[in-house]
């Protein structure tokens, strides 16, 4: 049993090694996705991701959605400036730039007040809440902006597509060069099971003292609180480097 025990650890630590990296899958989705098509197309693009990334968006808040969120934007101001700049008035060219767009929440309020007249940088403004959608919140400055001045509109929401697309790329490039020392963070929180395996391949009785001994259920508790910890502290700062100053 010992020695089963001890070859399926090593088993184990093999297949984490073997894995590709983080950093290789980030270069794979990035020039995976890249093309010579239109700027919106290249910002709107899904990433390839595997089901492993899959579940870790899923655990730690998302991060695929307010990805999805932000190049949609993009994509919305991309479509409005074009259709401003093919003559359509701004309710209709937003109503037109909005066609297929689903990963916008509460965007309906926005095309329910362009089609009626009402005031749309307040529901812009509202649908801007949202993780992800902190787009729209200066776009409806820019609706603001083109309602008072007219013609100025189209040129500013262009300007905008420019500067959210550039802060996205920006973003990228940081999570690419944290994706090594995220990987160390989640390795060194896979350690401690992987130290209990190997004292029960060496014979040693660790859940027994865990959770038969009072001492054992204060380490237990001790130590993954500060696992926890650390795995959530490591994901603030890396949200916090994402973010553009």
């Amino acid at each position: 049993m010992t020695a089963v025990l001890a070859v399926a650890c090593v088993f184990a630590g093999v297949c984490v090694l073997a894995l590709p990296s983080p950093t290789v899958l980030r270069l794979t989705s990035i020039m995976g996705t890249r093309s010579a098509g239109e700027a919106a197309e290249r910002a709107a693009a899904p990433r390839p991701v595997d089901r492993l990334r899959h579940v870790r968006d899923l655990l730690f808040g998302g991060r695929r959605d307010v990805t999805a969120r932000r190049a949609a934007v993009v994509e919305l101001c991309d479509g409005i400036a074009a259709e401003l700049a093919a003559g359509r008035p701004p309710g209709a060219a937003l109503t037109g730039a909005a066609e297929g767009l689903s990963s916008i929440p509460r965007f309906e309020s926005v095309l329910a007040a362009a089609r009626s007249g009402d005031d749309v940088a307040a529901s812009l403004d509202r649908a801007a809440v949202a993780p992800g959608c902190e787009g729209l919140r200066l776009l409806a400055g820019c609706w603001r902006i083109g309602m008072d001045r007219g013609g100025m509109l189209a040129s500013v929401v262009e300007g905008l597509a420019d500067a959210l697309r550039d802060e996205q790329t920006h973003r990228e490039e940081v999570a690419l060069q944290l994706a090594g020392p995220r990987a160390t963070a989640r390795l060194l929180a896979g350690l401690p099971l992987l130290g209990l395996l190997m004292a029960i391949a060496l014979g040693a009785r660790p859940f027994a003292f865990l959770f038969g001994t009072l001492p054992g259920a204060l380490c237990l508790g001790l130590g993954t609180g500060l696992d926890v910890l650390g795995l959530w502290w490591t994901r603030r700062l890396a949200i916090a480097a994402e973010e553009p100053r």
